[in-house]
């Protein structure tokens, strides 16, 4: 398993953005040389762990739940054949981390990834897909076919810094004792609400936003 590219993106423009300016950093391409990854802070204040990586709605992108977004090469491999040979290119997705030889979307919330030497990360959530991205994508009906996939990639939050660069390893270091993957609560935040207070058992390694609907839906169902 190992990290393929390390993604950074530039504010560029995106019509259906709701950053200032009309400006979006899920443009995202590979860059050489080490990156430093390190919690960014609170969501509305921290963007993203990547020095350099602009994120453009602070709102809601980024910050310490979503520091890091992952996204597996195989699938973007699938995609491709689905989208009728359309190469898509490492970052397309606005993945800060393309991997090689790992089940990203099949992760546990919870789980720890050790990249490279000192970098560790910890999987909080799926990624929901927006209008910035189906605008970036410009593919018919992008929300709707991604959603329905529901092979999300995950967010990651950093438990430990570090300095990665593209060829790193990726070691799985801990995985809890619960079968709630990030494709999981990525279904029961979208499609398939009655799965919601399943995400429990994730408790607060779970994405905080996740957390407080889980226990709103399980509160509301008695």
């Amino acid at each position: 398993m190992k990290l393929l590219s390390v993604n950074i993106g530039r504010l560029r423009p995106n019509a259906r953005t709701d950053g200032p300016n009309g400006l979006s950093g899920i443009d995202k391409r590979p860059v050489e040389g080490l990156v430093e990854v390190r919690d960014p802070g609170p969501k509305g204040v921290g963007g993203s762990g990547l020095s350099g990586d602009a994120v453009g709605d602070l709102r809601h992108h980024g910050g310490s739940d979503q520091a890091v977004y992952a996204f597996a090469r195989e699938d973007l491999d699938d995609w491709e054949r689905e989208l009728g040979g359309r190469k898509l290119a490492n970052g397309v997705f606005g993945e800060n981390f393309t991997t090689q030889g790992l089940d990203v979307s099949g992760a546990l919330i919870g789980e720890r990834w050790r990249v490279g030497a000192d970098l560790v990360l910890e999987v909080t959530s799926g990624r929901i897909p927006c209008r910035t991205f189906a605008e970036h994508v410009r593919e018919q009906g992008w929300v709707r076919r991604f959603t329905q996939r529901g092979v999300t990639g995950a967010y990651l939050r950093v438990i430990e810094p570090g300095a990665v660069r593209a060829g790193d390893p990726v070691e799985i270091v801990h995985r809890p004792d619960h079968e709630i993957t990030a494709a999981l609560q990525f279904r029961a935040s979208t499609t398939e609400r009655t799965l919601l207070p399943s995400l429990l058992a994730a408790g607060d390694a779970l994405h905080s936003e996740a957390l407080r609907k889980a226990r709103e839906y399980a509160a509301q169902q008695g």
